[in-house]
């Protein structure tokens, strides 16, 4: 089919395919992120209840290595900081990718002239498309 589509329609077809990639990749990003946090925030609400003279290790690779208390919680505290900075600058980057998601998507339907029949393209259209 899409071969009797004008070249300037299959080219928004195929970036409208790139931008479905990588609106899955910054999805399974920002799903780890928020893993992590949790994980992190976990970490850091259970060194609470842990008292400051209990010897503490830490990951190093495949290692653990003594630690401070002090030095646990705050490498903890910089893991939750940098990961809700990550974590907000792939919301906004999801964003932007499902902003210019849309407006490629209008273009392509003007351009196959209002795409009220075809319904835009197929595929990238998300949930829902095809029907019952």
């Amino acid at each position: 089919m899409q071969g009797n589509l004008p070249p300037e329609a299959q080219e928004k077809i195929e970036q409208l395919q790139d931008l479905q990639e990588t609106a899955q990749e910054v999805a399974v990003q920002k799903q780890e992120a928020e893993s992590s946090l949790t994980e992190a925030e976990s970490a850091l609400e259970e060194l609470e209840n842990v008292d400051e003279d209990t010897t503490m290790y830490r990951n190093v690779g495949e290692l653990l290595v003594e630690t401070e208390y002090e030095q646990a919680e705050e490498d903890l505290e910089d893991k939750v900081d940098t990961l809700e900075i990550r974590l907000e600058t792939l919301e906004k980057q999801e964003e932007r990718v499902q902003d210019q998601f849309e407006s490629l998507q209008e273009e392509l339907e003007d351009l196959l002239g209002g795409g009220g029949g075809m319904g835009g393209p197929a595929g990238p259209g998300g949930p829902g498309a095809g029907g019952a």
